[in-house]
């Protein structure tokens, strides 16, 4: 099924779960919590974390991304998805929890 590995891939699906618990610095960007989580991936760091708000009735959501994106260390993809996660803040808003 290498077809369905290369899709998966470029889509975020497939391969590792979502991202884990990180142990990289959580972020405060216009009222949402970003927190990059890269996934060592085939000898490189694929682009990974989550963006979390808490809204006023105390309900937190969350949406986790995986990019296709690889970087060779594991640094330079934290940095790479918490600039991610602020683009799609930015064009998105509270839809990417919808």
């Amino acid at each position: 099924m290498v077809f369905g590995k290369i899709f998966s891939g470029l889509f975020g699906g497939g391969g590792d779960k979502a991202p884990a618990a990180s142990r990289h610095q959580t972020q405060e960007y216009k009222g949402y919590l970003i927190t990059p989580a890269p996934t060592s991936r085939d000898g490189q760091w694929q682009v990974a974390g989550s963006i979390s708000r808490t809204f006023d009735d105390g309900d937190t959501r969350t949406h986790d991304f995986i990019r296709a994106d690889l970087m060779p260390s594991e640094e330079q993809a934290a940095e790479f998805a918490a600039r991610k996660a602020r683009q799609i803040i930015d064009e998105q808003g509270d839809r990417v929890f919808g």
